[in-house]
């Protein structure tokens, strides 16, 4: 079955790690940043050997995110960033094909323990399972 796994984060996330702390994010250092990356790396690369791996992808910063509703004349609304602080979002991604949901759950756990900098807000690593059509509703 077919599962997408995200991570959330805020806009104080991505500046945390350009070295730019706030009441809502630590600093990263780049050694931090470098164990982060290697971490993930280190993940992605089972995930590739196992087969496992469809398509995963950091996401840009809230900062640079347009969202399109329909006015109430039916016309587009534009809003672009940056967000509050507070707003958390999509901020990167697995699609993963695997035999069970507990798979996907400990591949989420191994997400989930991400090195960081002390202080570290700790998002939820999300689960969805992707459906196939209509009969999966």
């Amino acid at each position: 079955m077919k599962y997408l796994m995200m991570v959330l984060g805020t806009q104080a996330d991505y500046e945390g790690m350009r070295g730019k702390a706030s009441e809502a994010s630590p600093a990263w250092t780049g050694e931090q940043l470098r164990a982060m990356y290697a971490h993930m790396g280190a993940i992605n690369e089972d995930l590739a050997r196992t087969g496992e791996m469809i398509d995963g992808r950091g996401l840009a910063e809230p900062a640079r995110t347009r969202c399109v509703t329909a006015g109430a004349d039916g016309e587009p609304v534009i809003t672009d960033g940056p967000y509050p602080e507070t707003e958390v979002l999509l901020a990167g991604y697995w699609l993963l094909d695997c035999a069970s949901l507990d798979r996907v759950t400990e591949i989420a756990a191994q997400v989930a323990r991400c090195p960081g900098p002390e202080g570290l807000t700790d998002h939820p690593v999300v689960i969805r399972p992707v459906l196939d059509g209509a009969e999966d509703i």
